[in-house]
């Protein structure tokens, strides 16, 4: 049973200044020149509360996470953030330009919070795996901060569309928040406030099952922040945005392979050993390759590989409940260039690139060996493996585009 609840985030007021200028992307997408010009942009950006600056005179006094505390307890103190005077749920769509077909899409959903439940409850299921590190690193910020200041992104089955209907009807007025970030995709928002809508959005969602689709570190944080403060309330619950997994908006890209700093790399040897179990064949531009791909053989694996010597389709018949990430990792990587799953997880040979021409432009310049290209992996093969208790490789899929951090605030004490 999804427990849902509406609640009184913390917002940004007008002393911040533009909103554009204080909200950002989640914080496992920030890369260090993202975060300076974040830092650059506001004394008041929230990447001083989710990524902080780290120095060599830190101290157990004076570190990245006190700081954020100090940081977000001034803000609230001084009226950069207020808290909504009344709870409610929040209508939160998107609009954004698909960078795989340049197609214009509104994606639907709302903010509110959920239960921090265990999986073995039954309602809340992951699909990728996690890893111990940024686990502790949002676990020690959340400690000091108690605070969640990015939404975790769930999606739910309603396949008629009754709760983005609700959404909808908010959605009528002017939206009271409007920002475009970085890629310009436009983020609007409408408070929901009116105890009947709330009432039967709850009720629609009592009965789901939730898929995570962003957030599997920061949900396990969450759960490992409510078993150690047992006797803190607001630790139970976690701030989340829905999304109806039928939504016409909902986009899931593909995360493409490149491989770097194999000794003795050689793509002839590559691929004789690779046409030793799969068909192999050369491919004249990426267009052949969408061309391929455009074809429907759902009995077939077909994974694009780039060298310097040319574009080939690798295929494979597809075994049941195999997916082309999972291949991919299993067969290609692990067997034919032997990386094994320890050197995948901490990408010492391996990077993830968005985009198709990103990726075989790191191979053309020469910053890789060689560049494997994916489609994107279904939702429905993604709810499939989830809610039959499996999980996928990590950066098996690429939710587009990110919930912004900083919209809301939840502080649960």
């Amino acid at each position: 049973m999804a427990q849902i609840y509406p609640f009184q985030p913390y917002r940004y007021t007008g002393k911040a200044g533009p909103l554009s200028s204080v909200v950002t992307q989640p914080y496992d997408k920030i890369t260090p020149e993202m975060r300076e010009r974040y830092i650059s942009l506001s004394p008041y950006n929230l990447v001083r509360v989710i990524l902080g600056e780290r120095f060599a005179s830190d101290s157990d006094s004076d570190n990245v996470y006190t700081r954020a505390a100090r940081h977000l307890n001034d803000w609230i103190a001084t009226g950069i953030l207020a808290q909504d005077p009344e709870p409610g749920l929040f209508a939160y769509f998107q609009e954004f330009t698909s960078p795989d077909t340049g197609e214009r899409l509104l994606r639907k959903g709302f903010i509110g919070l959920g239960a921090v439940e265990d999986y073995s409850q039954g309602t809340v299921y992951p699909h990728e795996q996690t890893l111990t590190g940024p686990k502790q690193d949002r676990l020690e910020l959340l400690r000091h901060t108690h605070a969640h200041a990015g939404q975790l992104f769930m999606l739910y089955s309603d396949p008629r569309g009754e709760i983005d209907g609700i959404l909808d009807e908010a959605a009528q007025a002017t939206p009271p928040i409007e920002v475009a970030d970085e890629y310009q995709a436009l983020h609007r928002l409408w408070k929901i406030s009116d105890p009947p809508r709330i009432a039967r959005i709850r009720e629609l969602m009592a009965d789901q099952r939730l898929l995570i689709a962003d957030g599997h570190h920061r949900y396990e944080t969450a759960l490992a922040f409510r078993n150690q403060n047992p006797d803190l309330e607001g630790a139970r619950k976690v701030m989340m945005t829905f999304v109806n997994m039928h939504s016409a908006g909902l986009t899931i890209l593909a995360t493409h392979r490149v491989v770097h700093s194999l000794a003795q790399f050689d793509p002839g040897a590559f691929l004789r050993a690779a046409g030793e179990s799969l068909t192999v064949s050369p491919l004249e531009s990426l267009d052949g390759l969408r061309r391929a791909w455009a074809e429907p053989r759902p009995g077939r694996i077909r994974i694009g590989v780039a060298l310097s010597g040319g574009l080939y389709l690798l295929e494979a018949a597809r075994g049941p409940d195999v997916l082309d990430v999972g291949f991919l990792h299993q067969r290609v990587l692990g067997s034919l260039l032997g990386l094994d799953e320890a050197g995948i997880r901490e990408q010492r040979n391996l990077r993830y690139v968005r985009g198709l021409e990103a990726a075989l432009e790191q191979v053309r310049s020469g910053a890789a060996q060689a560049a494997f290209l994916l489609q994107p992996v279904p939702i429905s093969e993604v709810a499939r493996i989830a809610f039959a208790g499996g999980v996928m490789p990590q950066k098996s899929t690429d939710f587009y585009p990110k919930l912004l951090s900083g919209l809301a605030i939840y502080k649960a004490g």
